[in-house]
C-alpha cells in the first residue's frame, strides 16, 4: 500500500448524519426536460405567451384560456440516448433506444358569451413525462496510482477510527454494519471487511491501495410523470389568466458497477475489487402554477406572459443495497460482502422530503400576417434554494451541499411556426439552460452512502424542428429534438483525479395525433 495525502475530508463531521441525500439527489427531481405535444416541442416549448397548445398548461396556465374549441391529443415516440466518455486517453461509448408514451391530454371549452367581459372558461388535463432517466454510461482508464480505496480509508479515519485495536475490534464484530451503524461510514466498513481498506502491522494510519486502472458502468431507468389539472379564463379576448395543479410521480432505478485493478508497493499486479450499487427512488409531488397573458394593444396580436410556479413538495422513498467483492493477491482468500445480508431491510430504506425552488417565467409572442408565429421566453429557478428534510420537516445534514454545489439556472427558449399551405406548417426552436453545478462541485462520502461517483452537468443546448397538418377536425404533428450537454464525471473523490469528460446527447422523435371539435 502507498500512502496518499488526505483528500475530501473537510466537512466530513457535518456529513456524518442520518441522511445520505445530498445536492446530487436533489438535482435529480428539480427542473424538467422539454417534452409534450409534437407542436410544443417542435417550437422549442416557446409557447407560454402564444398559448393554444395543451402542453402550455405546464409552463403558463393562462395559455389554455386562448382555446375556443375542445381539444384532445396523444403523443408517443422514440428516445435514443448516447454518452461518450474520455478518461486519461481511454474512450468509451454507450447508447440506448427506447419507445416512449409522452403525452395525453384534453381541453374542454365553455363559452360564456361574445359580449360579456368573461368570454370563455376552459378546463384541461394533461399527462406528460417531465423527465426521462433512461441512460447507459461507461467510463474508465488508467488511474496512475490513484484509488477509490483511499477515499474509503480517509473517510473512516475522519470519522474517528484512531487505533489498530479499534479497527481489529470492528472487524471481529459479528455484524460490524449494525454494531457500528452510526459510527463509521458503511462503505468504509465494506472496504475494511473485504481488505480494500486495511491497517497493516507497524503502520500508524489506515491505508488504501495503489490503483492501476478502473472501469465504471451504470444503467438508469424510469422517469418523472407529470399530471396537470388546469382552469383558465378568457377576459375580453385580451386578458387570460389560469392556474394548474401539478401532480408528480417519481420512478427512478439505477444499477452501477465499479471495478478497480490494484498494484502492490512494488508496482506488481495485486488483484482487483468490485463495488456494485443498487438504488431506487419512488415518490410523489405536488405544486401550483399561476399564469397570466396580456394582449396590450387591442389591434395587435402581440402578447406578453408571466407565470410563477410554486415549489414542488416531494415525499420520496429511497431503497439501496450494495455488494463489494475483492480478490486481492496479498490475501489468501477472496471476499464478498452484501449489505442486505447483514442489515434488516429497514436500514436500507429511507423516507425524506425534497422541496424544489420557485420558478419564474416571462414570455412574449406574436403572429405575423396570420402566417408566422414566433415566441420567446426566459425562465429562472435557483437550484441552490432546494430543501432536503426528514419526514418530520427537519433539515437534513447534507443541506449545506446544495447551497455549496448548486446554483441558479437560466433558461432561454425561442421558437417559430410558419404556415406553408392552408393545412401544413413547419416549426423550429432552440433552448439554452445554464449549468446546474458550481465549478468544483463534489460528492463527499457520508455515513450511509454506498456510491462515490458523481457527475457535474454543464450548460444544455436543445435544437428542435417539426411539421404539422391541420384538418377541419383531426390534426397530426411530427417533431424531432436533439439535446446535448457536456459533463465532468468522477468515479470517486480525490483532488488529484482528473475529470472524465463526457458528451451526452439525446435524439427524440415525437408524433402527436389529435382532434379539435
Amino acid at each position: 500500500m502507498i500512502k496518499k495525502s488526505i483528500f475530501a475530508v473537510c466537512g466530513f463531521a457535518l456529513a456524518m448524519t442520518v441522511s445520505a441525500q445530498n445536492a446530487y439527489d436533489a438535482e435529480r427531481v428539480v427542473g424538467n426536460e422539454l417534452n409534450g405535444t409534437a407542436r410544443f416541442v417542435g417550437m422549442g416549448g416557446a409557447m407560454s405567451a402564444l398559448g393554444g397548445d395543451i402542453s402550455v398548461m405546464g409552463t403558463n396556465p393562462a395559455g389554455i384560456g386562448i382555446f375556443r374549441s375542445n381539444d384532445i391529443s396523444a403523443t408517443f415516440g422514440f428516445n435514443s440516448t448516447g454518452t461518450e466518455s474520455v478518461f486519461n486517453g481511454t474512450s468509451m461509448q454507450e447508447d440506448r433506444t427506447r419507445a416512449s408514451f409522452d403525452q395525453l391530454g384534453f381541453v374542454y371549452t365553455y363559452k360564456v358569451g361574445n359580449t360579456t367581459s368573461l368570454r370563455y372558461i376552459n378546463f384541461g388535463f394533461n399527462y406528460h413525462k417531465s423527465k426521462n432517466f433512461n441512460r447507459l454510461f461507461a467510463a474508465g482508464g488508467m488511474l496512475d496510482g490513484l484509488s477509490q480505496s483511499w477515499q474509503l480509508a480517509n473517510a473512516m479515519d475522519a470519522s474517528g477510527m484512531t487505533t489498530p485495536g479499534a479497527f481489529d475490534q470492528m472487524l471481529d464484530s459479528n455484524n460490524p454494519y449494525q454494531s457500528y451503524w452510526n459510527q463509521y461510514p458503511v462503505l468504509s466498513m465494506m472496504g475494511a471487511t473485504t481488505g480494500v481498506v486495511d491497517w497493516p502491522v507497524g503502520v500508524d494510519y489506515l491505508m488504501g491501495w495503489d490503483g492501476y486502472g478502473n472501469s465504471f458502468f451504470s444503467q438508469e431507468t424510469g422517469g418523472i410523470n407529470q399530471y396537470d389539472l388546469n382552469v383558465a379564463f378568457n377576459i375580453e379576448d385580451r386578458f387570460y389568466i389560469g392556474a394548474t395543479l401539478g401532480i408528480y410521480d417519481v420512478n427512478y432505478n439505477r444499477y452501477s458497477s465499479y471495478t478497480e485493478d490494484l498494484n502492490d508497493d512494488y508496482g506488481q499486479e495485486n488483484g482487483y475489487y468490485t463495488l456494485d450499487n443498487y438504488y431506487s427512488l419512488d415518490g410523489t409531488g405536488v405544486d401550483l402554477k399561476l399564469g397570466v397573458i396580456v394582449r396590450p394593444l387591442e389591434d395587435s396580436p402581440f402578447r406578453v406572459g408571466l407565470a410563477v410556479h410554486t415549489p414542488t413538495w416531494y415525499e420520496l422513498t429511497e431503497r439501496y443495497d450494495a455488494t463489494m467483492s475483492s480478490d486481492i493477491l496479498a490475501y489468501d482468500d477472496p471476499y464478498t460482502q452484501r449489505l442486505s445480508d447483514y442489515l434488516d431491510p429497514d436500514y436500507l430504506i429511507y423516507d425524506y422530503n425534497t422541496i424544489t425552488p420557485w420558478k419564474f417565467n416571462v414570455s412574449a409572442g406574436t403572429t405575423l400576417s396570420g402566417l408566422v408565429a414566433v415566441g420567446a421566453e426566459y425562465e429562472y429557478q435557483d437550484y441552490s434554494s432546494t430543501k432536503l428534510q426528514d419526514i418530520d420537516g427537519y433539515e437534513l445534514g447534507e443541506q449545506y451541499t446544495i447551497e455549496d454545489n448548486l446554483k441558479g439556472v437560466h433558461t432561454f427558449r425561442v421558437g417559430m411556426e410558419a404556415r406553408m399551405a392552408p393545412q401544413f406548417s413547419i416549426r423550429a426552436g432552440y433552448n439554452y439552460s445554464s449549468a446546474i453545478f458550481e465549478e468544483g462541485a463534489y460528492s463527499s462520502l457520508t455515513s450511509y452512502r454506498t456510491s462515490t461517483d458523481f457527475n457535474n452537468i454543464k450548460a444544455r443546448n436543445t435544437f428542435t424542428c417539426g411539421v404539422g397538418y391541420r384538418g377541419s377536425v383531426v390534426y397530426a404533428d411530427l417533431a424531432y429534438k436533439y439535446d446535448m450537454y457536456k459533463s465532468d464525471f468522477y468515479a470517486f473523490d480525490d483532488i488529484d483525479l482528473p475529470a472524465t469528460k463526457v458528451d451526452n446527447s439525446r435524439h427524440q422523435l415525437l408524433f402527436t395525433l389529435g382532434a379539435r371539435f
